[in-house]
């Protein structure tokens, strides 16, 4: 066992000392805590605050949350079956569920608020301003700050009066990439978890996908890299109207696909994005087939599609391409880009060995200039 000397310091001390380093006036730089905790300390002493002064936690007006709560409709639908998943799954941990706007305001709340306890009561309403402008470092405010996942533990909130939170936040992002508001589990007087933050994180993502997925599309897209499992949480989702033209996507597909910068208002077509004839998405999505989806950067992804309505008439292949041609040409296709590898040709298409051999009518007519034993 290490001396007492040569053990990491506790959390609650690291926290102080960084504190100290930023709240006290030293003018260093706190190596207690993250380094976006600091900034947001930073910001709310340059407006003037001070760690030690009271809060009052106001609500807006009924009138202005009835208008975010409507402007964000579609987002607290998609939220809805989420936050009950995820109440029940941190029920017994003390913790409680938030839905804010992009401004910080509490748009719904979800799980086992104390409202006897004061502390809970303060922020566990809907209505409540809980940005950073108005309650100073927080998981929400820091959310909508940072774009991204965030952890914070008593100490790590600006304002003494909120010492006896612990919050995880991550952001949640419209189909066309915007954040719309952030999600938020907060506990009062509770042990750290700063697994949470994955927690919220995974929550957040299952949120934008059910958000995306109400908007209306012909054809919803999966994508990841090959050989990862499609169907999965990981994958990215682009969904697709009838002319080809892309109705959003998620942050995985932002992240597997670059999205050219476009003026307001102007649309992007898929075809700006995928370097194949989009109209065989449908083709794929009408056979069941999971394809490899080549990009105009080099790229190569692998893609399942599936139909959400009829594609138009000029979204199908021409008269003299019928399907079962089609089909073939996408096995084939795989077939060359495994340099003639039968069995990774049908992985990659999700298909059997067997499937592969029967669609192209005979295995001496798999387009490979050589072959293994085992191809």
């Amino acid at each position: 066992m290490l001396p007492a000397s040569q053990l990491a310091p506790d959390r609650s001390v690291l926290i102080a000392q960084a504190r100290q380093a930023v709240l006290g006036g030293e003018g260093r730089e706190p190596s207690g805590v993250e380094s976006w905790i600091s900034r947001s300390w930073r910001r709310c002493l340059q407006a003037g605050r001070s760690p030690y002064q009271p809060l009052a936690f106001d609500p807006v007006s009924a009138v202005a949350l009835r208008r975010s709560r409507e402007e964000h409709a579609a987002l607290l639908r998609a939220a809805r079956p989420v936050l009950d998943q995820l109440a029940h799954a941190i029920g017994g941990m003390g913790y409680f569920a938030l839905v804010t706007d992009r401004r910080g305001v509490v748009l719904d709340v979800q799980g086992p608020v104390n409202h006897r306890d004061p502390r809970a009561h303060a922020i566990g309403r809907a209505g409540v301003d809980l940005s950073e402008a108005s309650v100073g470092t927080t998981a929400i405010g820091a959310a909508l700050a940072e774009l991204r996942p965030v952890w914070l533990h008593r100490g790590e909130h600006f304002f003494d009066a909120n010492g006896s939170y612990s919050c995880a936040g991550a952001p949640l992002f419209d189909p066309q990439g915007q954040c719309v508001g952030m999600l938020d589990l907060t506990g009062v007087d509770v042990p750290e978890r700063p697994e949470l933050r994955h927690v919220v994180a995974r929550c957040a993502r299952a949120l934008e996908d059910a958000l995306l997925q109400q908007q209306p599309h012909a054809l919803l897209l999966r994508l990841n890299w090959p050989g990862a499992r499609l169907g999965s949480e990981a994958d990215g989702l682009m969904l697709i109207d009838g002319e080809g033209y892309v109705r959003g996507c998620n942050s995985a597909a932002r992240q597997l696909v670059a999205m050219p910068s476009r003026p307001a208002g102007e649309r992007l077509h898929c075809g700006d994005l995928l370097a194949l004839d989009w109209p065989r998405l449908f083709d794929a999505a009408s056979h069941g087939l999971c394809i490899e989806l080549p990009l105009w950067s080099g790229l190569r992804l692998q893609a399942m599609a599936t139909s959400r309505a009829t594609a138009p008439s000029h979204a199908t292949p021409p008269r003299n391409r019928p399907l079962r041609e089609t089909e073939v040409e996408w096995i084939r296709n795989a077939v060359r880009a495994a340099r003639g590898n039968v069995a990774q040709a049908a992985r990659t298409l999700g298909i059997s060995r067997a499937t592969v051999y029967r669609k192209l009518g005979h295995p001496t007519k798999v387009p490979a200039a050589s072959r293994d034993p085992d191809r």
